[in-house]
């Protein structure tokens, strides 16, 4: 993550580190004391198993049952005050829950009742704290640094809950018969992470008026206005309901079948948080500047082989410790991307609200799944079974995702691609807005050029399409799912206008609408002259032209260099691409300003190549040697001529 990133979250980081560090700390030496309790007088085996299982879920429902009461407040408080303000009182909060705990082990070291309503303190602490948490990020950093923020975020959260879940049952078992030593070391790390949160940037309240009820109307208002925001949170309820069940079966993995004592307990759980951190880092890394829903069916198809694995083959520890991180990578795929759009897509005033909504949702999805891992162990599940059964359910949740929203499916296909066999660079990404209406005009140089400005772009595009590749029996499905609008020249003018009508509605609605002006694919890697089309869609409204310019596309195989389209060998892999977006331009610009703009982006792209091109000799010696009776200076012309450089 860049410095410039880095620096405005440094103390969010580090009070969230501590706050999940002890969470995750406290929540394990809670469950450890009660198992000790339930097993003391029982042997390995079935009867085990099931007092270990249901204990677990004990303790993970009375972590979650204040977090499902509380998030609704900590909305309101997110929007009503300073989420700085909020975010402070809370870790001072938590300064004074870990001294509780220290006190109450320190009465009765064997005792977990009380370690218990603490653990429930802690919860709701955590409830009060999370819409300010994720509410602030948008505050902090532009948009186009959110997903990778997010990816930061998740990274320290979970290299927290990979700390502290370790720590935990190795701080109680080097505590012995003194288990508040253990606290008092909790006690510190929640002061360390209260003066970090001074370090916060201030931020202003978002809306000065409202309580409970008027956050849950202000939060469903917002998400009945917005698809992707319903999907999104029906998202995050489903995955974190299975995950809080196969994170609790991990923990009665860990002491039923591997039989782990208390210190290392946690340690399958830990290389579940290592492979998180790990996903995390990689979710920011393939989003670059723009959030990438696309990996979210990549990570559930990793979760559900993951899970079916730990299921079918129950490895040993070594094997466990490769699958959890297996499994906590896949996982960062899925909520990373589903965070940054929930806070992308939440409206500046009433984020905490929505946030704070989800979050309910989300803790009862939780909280359901904690209570359905100890209901499946007394039905008689195994812990192998409980993943079996876990991953059928991820597959069921994957195949409804795709049917919902099957531009899933393209968006992976694109996130693939553009990771493998091209390598993407974009300038000027902030010109798009992300909001309302804009037209995008590029160049169009090759047969993918419209898929490689969906991969830059994390809005969604209508493309104005020739009805001979609309309605084409191989392509119709792919165009139905891009939401294509159909415009066909041997129409007549009726079916043209009905097109550039159309196109106005989208742009009028409020949606990206992208037209390739030059009416064709070049055969020649030169700009072609402008049709004046997209002069008639924005006429009579104020919505802005983007001037686009795809470069180092001629030479690929979907372009017509060479004299053939596809039926050739790619240059290179990965293959080098620039899209650079100009600053928005009024309706009002002619075509031949608009033509004269990407003329422009284009010679700028140019300048971009200089970082990774070879000196020029170097190519033509080897096109000496395989045509030896070629000039040297024919060859010298052809790597300068204009076509070359497009």
């Amino acid at each position: 993550m860049p410095h410039a990133t880095a620096h405005p979250l440094r103390g969010l980081l580090i009070a969230q580190f501590f706050g999940a560090f002890n969470d995750n700390a406290w929540k394990l030496m809670v469950a450890l004391l009660a198992i000790r309790q339930a097993t003391a007088s029982l042997q390995p085996g079935p009867d085990y198993e099931t007092a270990v299982q249901t204990q677990t879920a004990i303790t993970f429902v009375m972590f979650t049952l204040p977090l499902v009461l509380f998030s609704l407040i900590g909305g309101t408080l997110a929007d009503r005050l300073s989420k700085r303000t909020v975010i402070i009182a809370l870790k001072a909060v938590e300064v004074l829950l870990m001294a509780a705990g220290a006190f109450v082990l320190w009465r009765d070291p064997a005792g977990w009742l009380l370690p218990l309503i603490v653990l429930c303190g802690m919860g709701a602490q955590s409830a009060l704290f999370s819409p300010s948490k994720y509410g602030i990020l948008p505050e902090l950093v532009p948009h186009e640094r959110l997903a990778a923020a997010n990816g930061l975020l998740e990274m320290w959260t979970f290299a927290a809950i990979l700390t502290g879940t370790a720590a935990g049952g190795f701080l109680l078992q080097a505590a012995g018969n003194e288990p508040w030593l253990a606290a008092t070391v909790l006690i510190a790390l929640s002061i360390v992470g209260l003066i970090a949160s001074f370090q916060i940037s201030p931020v202003s309240s978002a809306r000065s008026e409202g309580g409970v009820a008027a956050t849950v109307h202000a939060a469903l208002a917002s998400i009945r206005a917005e698809r992707l925001l319903r999907l999104t949170i029906a998202g995050e309820i489903f995955f974190w309901t299975i995950a809080s069940l196969f994170a609790q079966n991990v923990l009665v993995y860990a002491k039923a079948v591997l039989l782990l004592p208390d210190d290392q307990s946690g340690l399958p759980l830990t290389m579940l948080s290592v492979g998180i951190g790990v996903g995390a880092v990689l979710v920011g890394r393939f989003s670059k500047q723009r959030i990438e829903y696309g990996l979210i069916p990549l990570g559930a198809t990793g979760v559900f082989l993951t899970l079916t694995l730990l299921g079918a083959l129950t490895p040993p520890l070594s094997g466990t410790f490769i699958l959890m991180g297996a499994l906590g990578v896949a996982s960062s795929f899925i909520f990373v991307p589903l965070n940054a759009i929930l806070q992308w897509k939440s409206p500046p005033d009433r984020r905490g609200a929505v946030i704070s909504l989800s979050n309910t949702c989300v803790f009862a999805g939780i909280l359901l799944g904690s209570l359905t891992g100890g209901a499946l162990a007394n039905a008689g599940f195994s812990t192998s079974g409980i993943f079996l059964a876990t991953a059928a359910v991820t597959l069921g949740g994957t195949v409804w995702a795709f049917r919902l929203l099957p531009d899933l499916v393209i968006r992976l296909v694109l996130v693939i691609l553009t990771n493998s066999l091209y390598r993407v660079r974009i300038v000027g990404q902030h010109h798009v807005p992300q909001t309302g209406g804009a037209l995008l005009v590029p160049n169009h140089m090759s047969f993918v050029d419209g898929f490689l400005l969906m991969a830059s772009i994390d809005r969604p595009i209508r493309f104005v399409v020739d009805t001979a590749y609309a309605a084409h029996p191989f392509f119709k499905r792919l165009m139905t799912i891009m939401n294509v609008i159909p415009i066909s020249s041997s129409g007549g003018l009726r079916m043209i206008l009905r097109a550039l009508r159309a196109a106005g509605e989208a742009l009028d609605n409020g949606e990206l609408v992208c037209i390739f002006p030059e009416g064709q694919i070049t055969r020649t890697g030169t700009l072609l002259p402008f049709r004046r089309g997209f002069e008639r869609i924005v006429k009579g409204r104020t919505v802005p032209i983007i001037p686009v310019h795809l470069d180092r596309i001629w030479g690929s195989i979907f372009s017509f260099s060479g004299g053939r389209f596809v039926w050739k060998w790619p240059e290179r892999i990965p293959y080098p691409v620039t899209l650079s977006f100009g600053a928005p331009q009024p309706s009002t610009t002619p075509a031949h300003e608009v033509r004269r703009l990407i003329r422009e982006l284009g010679e700028a792209a140019w300048h971009l190549r200089k970082t990774d091109q070879e000196p020029l000799h170097r190519p033509v010696l080897r096109m000496w040697r395989r045509h030896p009776l070629v000039s040297p200076w024919r060859m010298l012309r052809a790597r300068a001529s204009p076509a070359s450089r497009l």
